[in-house]
């Protein structure tokens, strides 16, 4: 079981998206977003609630309408969205096992129980440092990561498609205003 959900891996990719041209654009529908990744628009709407609620992306009016980013992606971390889809929960959770050794008979000594479990105290540790290493990396970074990797016309060619879409549902509109 993983810590950080599958929700966290599909609001990045849809924020990338968000990151503005010439990889990415200023706004886009949740169904474009949901549809361009081949998942479903419910859970992308899902995600986007939650991004929305922790103030990572904004609604946009008018007859092209969706979502932008609040703020620049240099801005905006990889840990504020993890917390946002996932909230803020510890990746471990101490059961105070070490109360309840057999040869204790019920009745742990204080050495046993004083102060932070060891095996908790390594944990804590980890979850501060993945949490420091998820706030020290934003959009922009990642962007940067995947403009360097994807092929040259990749970023333009996704714009290409998110704005074929959106001029599609226009000419829709329109049709079905002047019908």
């Amino acid at each position: 079981m993983s810590h950080i959900s599958t929700g966290v891996e599909y609001a990045l990719h849809c924020m990338l998206y968000l990151t503005e041209p010439p990889h990415g654009v200023r706004d886009a529908s949740v169904r474009d977003l949901a549809e361009l990744q081949g998942v479903p628009v419910d859970y992308v709407a899902k995600l986007f609630t939650k991004l929305h609620k922790a103030g990572l992306v904004i609604a946009t009016e008018g007859a092209k309408g969706g979502f932008a980013l609040a703020r620049p992606p240099a801005q905006i971390s990889v840990l504020d969205v993890v917390d946002a889809i996932d909230g803020d929960k510890p990746i471990f959770e101490c059961r105070e096992v070490r109360a309840r050794c057999a040869v204790f008979d019920e009745d742990p000594p204080p050495w046993a129980t004083s102060g932070v479990c060891a095996i908790h105290a390594v944990m804590r540790n980890a979850e501060k440092r993945m949490r420091e290493a998820l706030a020290g990396d934003c959009l922009a970074d990642l962007a940067t990561r995947i403009v360097a990797k994807a092929p040259r016309g990749y970023g333009p060619q996704v714009v290409r498609w998110l704005d074929e879409r959106s001029f599609n549902k226009r000419v829709a509109r329109s049709e079905q205003d002047g019908a």
